[in-house]
């Protein structure tokens, strides 16, 4: 893409200044365990053609001391670079320790902006570790209470509590809840990586008696309800456990510390068991109030058990914690026998449901969550993969008490209908649990279905966000590398990932063997491996999602930590290579007609591509980050699969892919070698042709599997014909995305059959990339948006459409809209970066751009008049489009 060319005379609006400053992607964490932490920030300017020349990091004991003159902890000095982003480089970093920065910013012109706003950022532990700690718990099914009363003689000037509860931890400081996360900490392979939570809990201490309470959950490192995975065997396997060291700081400068061990006091608690899979049971009547808050008494508790420590090292969780981000009340009530409610909450989501009862002592209340109902009106909630005659099943005993409210602690389930029975009436809400990531764009379409498709893999994505990127939240709730692989461009699209991707890259590090491969769910407990393996499309997720980080946010840290692994895992793949293709075992999954699997073709070819593109990726990486020494060995073994596959599949006298065990023309089998660059440039046109006769000999619909759903529509439009990607997106039969809308889907689905399993799977949702890119016409080219192409071309049987996306750059938006003839785009770019923006007409004269003065000279390219401009609010308008 080229440089645009400032006129004589081109000035910004004015100096550079500075919004939204981060550390390790967070704003102002309170525990990272990163002894270099990356400072970021988002340059801001009025005017066009805004650039950043230099930096001035200062990083502070206090934020009065941000001043070149007074820093003493770190002063970066001017540094000549456009970078957005900088490890800390002064002296080693102390453990718990504040720390405050600003930042200013030189523009292209060497005018100096002001200093930032000050931030900060808190240290964890780092080395520190936790001291006297210890892991303790008790030998109970039933979720554990844990509890330490202390005494506070002086005032608190700062409290901080670490602590990781295997595997998730409710802590209690005098009777209130620590923070606001659920199912917290994090899930990953206990035997590689806990994780532990900072909590700031100043406010929540007193002067005299206090206490520090917590109830642990089973989640997977305590499954024990037997499933298909192995969960309920995984090496980590036992009883849940906590560790918590509390560190209070007082006015006077003394410290006061309090660490989990033999001095705590445990009994089993209200909640009588909880299985991520079979649900909680809660026994209201053996609660006991005020158990977390000073006075109470626990003569007759039991002193902690210390138990085994996990394998795995300690490190601060870094990725958004999970939390209820909202409450959602019925929309319908049902009475399919006596005795029995059915709620419909008017979505598909996933979290849990809370309970309102007034009941006398023992009543005892069932709820059954289901995505769908049966023929005579009651929840479908059965799951072939889990054992036992529960499966996302609560049930709740009354106390006796006036009025009682209960909402589970330890389990999520996906849903849309809730069915109660009991022994008297029960009011409930629905509470949305997922990881509390933050949306990145917003987009809009005159087009009923683009919008509702946008929407409903936005919910689906969110529904499957659970510390790990899941496949279903009602079945299985595991990290499946398949879905990540064709869901993860269009994922970091909608919602910030660069936290949660980054945790979970890890998780597939961590899940590697000493021989490099991976299994096919991420984390694993030993399942994965064999079973449904090897399958190259789905694990080649490591190397792909690697790459994408830098595409997307610039990263090349994730890149340098991961190289020596992810190189690991490429040389496994490339050493079970037969004749010049991989094997695989999954291919193209779910296609229609299929809803069982495996698909009917032969699933080298999408193995081969895929392993393909994963070579190339890991070129590129190396390329970004200085790693040469492989390169030359890689590139030769791209070229060895791009042979293999065309010398296999390639039918050259008829123009298309095709194997020996297709049952007829497979779309995703031509599609995906022309979406990587497989196919010889003299074969294009001809597999073009072919693709697009056999799309509108099926009256312009798919049947593409979950990995060619995604590159089918770009594809055609890729090659000019949009109109035909646009007329099969808008497709209402089956199978189409409308055939889901008709059918009142309001999430997407995991087979293209109204009887599908699963109604929240978002690996046939990855059209909406389609959507952002060719009908909004936003692409992301790389390094973190630095790069940027606008190109509306598949246009046909729409009048608008309009995406804007936050950055880690600032905010790049595309909007166009067609008045007749005349078509009027809006770009907005932000500071440092360039657009190259096509503009549909019939000649450049047809086109005006404002401000005309800054825009340059445009050139023609395939019925566009292409302009190539830097930051800035930018309005052009075709009278031909």
């Amino acid at each position: 893409m080229a440089e645009p060319v400032a006129p004589d005379g081109w000035t910004s609006g004015g100096p550079l200044a500075v919004a939204k400053l981060t550390a390790e992607y967070a704003e102002e964490p309170h525990g990272t365990d990163e002894v270099r932490p990356r400072l970021a920030w988002i340059a801001t300017a009025p005017g066009y053609g805004a650039t950043q020349s230099a930096y001035q990091v200062l990083v502070a004991s206090q934020p009065e001391l941000l001043s070149p003159e007074q820093a003493d902890v770190w002063d970066s000095g001017q540094v000549g670079s456009d970078a957005v982003q900088v490890a800390y480089d002064g002296p080693a970093l102390a453990a718990r320790t504040r720390y405050h920065w600003a930042v200013r910013l030189w523009d292209g012109q060497g005018r100096a902006g002001r200093w930032s706003r000050p931030s900060w950022f808190e240290t964890a532990l780092l080395d520190e570790g936790f001291g006297a700690a210890r892991w303790i718990g008790a030998s109970t099914e039933a979720a554990p209470l844990l509890r330490r009363p202390f005494e506070l003689t002086g005032p608190v000037r700062r409290a901080r509590l670490y602590a990781s509860g295997l595997a998730y931890a409710v802590l209690r400081v005098n009777g209130q809840q620590v923070g606001d996360a659920v199912l917290d900490p994090g899930f990953t392979n206990y035997d590689r990586t806990v994780l532990y939570v900072t909590h700031d809990v100043t406010e929540l201490l007193q002067a005299g008696e206090n206490v520090l309470g917590a109830e642990l959950g089973r989640g997977f490192f305590g499954m024990t309800t037997p499933n298909v995975w192995r969960w309920h065997q995984a090496p980590w396997t036992g009883d849940p456990r906590l560790l918590a060291r509390l560190v209070i700081d007082h006015e006077d400068g003394t410290t006061t510390e309090l660490v989990s061990d033999g001095s705590w006091r445990v009994t089993s608690g209200p909640t009588v068991s909880d299985s991520l899979y079979a649900g909680e049971r809660y026994d209201a009547r053996l609660a006991q109030p005020g158990w977390d808050a000073p006075g109470f008494d626990d003569a007759a508790w039991s002193p902690a058990v210390e138990l085994t420590a996990p394998q795995g090292t300690l490190r601060a969780q870094a990725h958004e914690p999970i939390r209820v981000v909202e409450e959602v009340a019925p929309v319908a009530i049902s009475s399919p026998r006596a005795g029995v409610q059915v709620i419909d909450f008017g979505r598909t989501t996933a979290g849990w449901a809370k309970l309102r009862v007034e009941a006398p002592a023992g009543s005892r209340f069932t709820l059954v969550y289901g995505e769908t109902l049966t023929a005579d009106g009651q929840v479908e909630a059965t799951n072939r993969h889990v054992d036992g005659d529960r499966f996302q099943q609560d049930e709740y005993v009354a106390a006796g008490h006036e009025i009682e409210q209960w909402e589970p602690r330890f389990s999520y389930k996906g849903f849309r209908y809730l069915q109660v029975t009991g022994d008297a009436e029960a009011e409930v809400v629905l509470k949305v649990v997922h990881s509390d990531v933050r949306a990145a764009s917003r987009f809009d379409s005159d087009v009923e279905v683009y919008s509702w498709l946008e929407q409903a893999m936005r919910r689906t994505v969110l529904n499957n966000l659970h510390g790990i990127p899941t496949d279903t939240p009602i079945f299985e709730k595991n990290g499946w590398t398949g879905d990540a692989q064709v869901g993860a461009p269009t994922m970091a699209s909608l919602v910030d990932l660069a936290r949660f991707f980054t945790k979970w890259l890890d998780d597939l590090r961590d899940s590697q063997l000493p021989d490099g491969r991976l299994p096919v769910i991420v984390p694993s407990a030993g399942w994965g491996y064999a079973e449904l393996a090897p399958a190259t499309e789905w694990s080649t997720v490591y190397p792909f999602l690697l790459r994408e980080m830098h595409r997307w946010y610039g990263d090349t840290r994730v890149l340098a930590d991961h190289w020596d692994a992810v190189l690991r895992y490429l040389d496994w793949e490339l050493e079970r290579v037969e004749d010049g293709l991989s094997i695989s075992v999954l291919g193209d999954w779910l296609p229609p007609g299929y809803p069982d699997g495996p698909p009917p073709e032969d699933s080298r070819l999408t193995a081969t591509a895929y392993l393909h593109r994963a070579v190339t990726a890991v070129v590129e990486i190396g390329e970004l980050i200085g790693e040469t020494s492989e390169l030359e060995r890689l590139r030769k073994a791209a070229a060895e699969l791009a042979d293999g596959l065309n010398r296999e599949f390639l039918d050259r006298e008829a123009g298309l892919y095709r194997t020996a065990a297709d049952p007829d023309y497979r779309q995703t089998s031509n599609a995906v070698p022309l979406a990587f660059g497989l196919v010889p440039e003299d074969q294009v046109p001809r597999v073009v042709a072919n693709l697009v006769a056999d799309v509108q000999a099926r009256d312009f619909h798919l049947n593409t599997g979950c990995l060619g759903v995604g590159v089918l529509l770009p594809v055609l439009t890729q090659y000019g014909h949009a109109d035909v990607a646009a007329k099969l997106a808008q497709q209402r039969t089956y199978p189409s995305w409308g055939y889901w809308l008709e059918e009142g889907a309001d999430t997407l689905w995991e087979m293209w059959e109204a009887d599908t399993r699963s109604r929240n799977h978002y690996f046939h949702g990855t059209v909406v990339q389609w959507l952002l890119e060719s009908v909004a016409g936003l692409r992301n080219v790389g390094n973190g948006w630095q790069r940027i192409v606008v190109r509306p071309d598949a246009r046909t049987g729409s009048t608008s459409a309009a995406l804007r996306t936050d950055t880690v750059r600032g905010r790049v938006a595309a909007s166009w809209r067609l008045v007749g003839r005349v078509l009027q785009l809006e770009v907005q770019v932000p500071v440092g970066c360039v657009a190259e923006v096509h503009v549909p007409s019939e000649a450049a004269a047809d086109v005006t751009a404002v401000p005309s003065p800054y825009a340059g000279e445009p050139t023609r390219s395939d019925g566009y008049t292409v302009y190539t401009v830097p930051s800035g609010q930018w309005h052009f308008t075709s009278r031909t489009a």
